[in-house]
């Protein structure tokens, strides 16, 4: 009960947050800048990508589907007058991810900061990805890792020459993880997993979100990577599709534009105080917030971390 009564005023804290210090006229000039945003055509990825336009970086949008990311490429051109740079990626399937690393491999050799932004959120539990996971902890977290995996050199040597020596790897999270626990037997279809909501394996897929992110952190800090993990805030957007429609309009009542949900992210990404955030967990809007404490157990890391490599081991 203590720890449901913890969690629960945190996630009150995060829900009513206070007005943000931090907003997109803060952003530094990120003209030379190479990034990624995963899940960018909606939603926050496609926010964060437009105020990254606005500054000049180089945006690749990594999206599933190619004729949705024209089409926000087009509003964001319009916008910005800049243009968003397309880049094949599914996160639900591994040969997916390999080859869009490969793509982009074959355009750039740096890269300055990587989004983990996309996701989904509440499908039928009968849902898995194209390699038999759970669909929600198959591209949420499984996916994330396997494609920052295949980054990770270009990350580490665009870090050395950095003028500050580092790059950033934002993962988004979400306060819901602190309503789960990592069930390694439920990561693959099966019985079990069958028998857990889809809520709690969205839950779940945003725990292993922290903890990924923190064990990045920690085996990576001292090489220039700066991992950090986020929850965007209570935000209107399409990853609520599949959220019943009576519950969903509840909801509408305590939502955020989703321009709100960028803040937190562009904050960590680009803001100069950003490179000193390594290993931390951040709230609604750009604070450095408290996860749960399980999420920086370098046990948890290390067994969800060696878990994630033996999928991709043979690919």
């Amino acid at each position: 009960m203590g720890n449901a009564m913890w969690a629960m005023r945190l996630l009150i804290d995060q829900s009513f947050p206070p007005k943000s210090k931090f907003n997109v006229e803060d952003i530094p000039d990120l003209t030379g800048k190479i990034v990624i945003v995963t899940g960018g055509n909606t939603g926050v990825g496609k926010e964060t990508i437009k105020a990254l336009l606005q500054h000049n970086a180089k945006v690749y949008m990594a999206s599933r589907s190619k004729e949705k990311a024209e089409e926000a490429i087009a509003d964001l051109k319009e916008d910005t007058g800049k243009d968003a740079i397309f880049l094949q990626l599914d996160l639900a399937s591994l040969d997916a991810v390999k080859k869009a690393t490969e793509e982009f491999a074959s355009k750039e050799t740096k890269l300055h900061i990587l989004f983990n932004n996309g996701g989904v959120m509440f499908p039928p539990v009968k849902e898995v990805t194209t390699d038999g996971y759970d669909l929600q902890f198959g591209t949420n977290v499984i996916g994330h890792f396997y494609f920052t995996k295949l980054l990770l050199p270009t990350l580490l040597e665009t870090a050395k020459t950095s003028p500050d020596g580092k790059v950033r790897v934002v993962n988004t999270s979400s306060s819901m993880h602190m309503f789960a626990n990592l069930h390694f037997d439920t990561f693959r279809d099966g019985k079990k997993r069958a028998q857990m909501r889809t809520t709690k394996l969205y839950a779940q897929s945003k725990l292993g979100n922290v903890a990924f992110a923190r064990e990045l952190a920690r085996r990576y800090g001292d090489q220039g990577i700066v991992s950090t993990s986020l929850n965007p805030g209570n935000l209107k957007t399409d990853l609520q599709r599949h959220v019943p429609s009576l519950l969903r309009k509840i909801l509408d009542l305590s939502l955020y534009p989703a321009p709100y949900g960028a803040l937190t992210q562009l904050y960590a990404g680009t803001s100069p105080g950003g490179a000193d955030l390594n290993g931390k967990y951040l709230i609604p809007w750009a604070r450095v917030g408290t996860a749960r404490k399980d999420s920086s157990d370098p046990e948890t890391g290390v067994s969800l971390w060696e878990w994630l490599e033996e999928q991709v081991k043979d690919l």
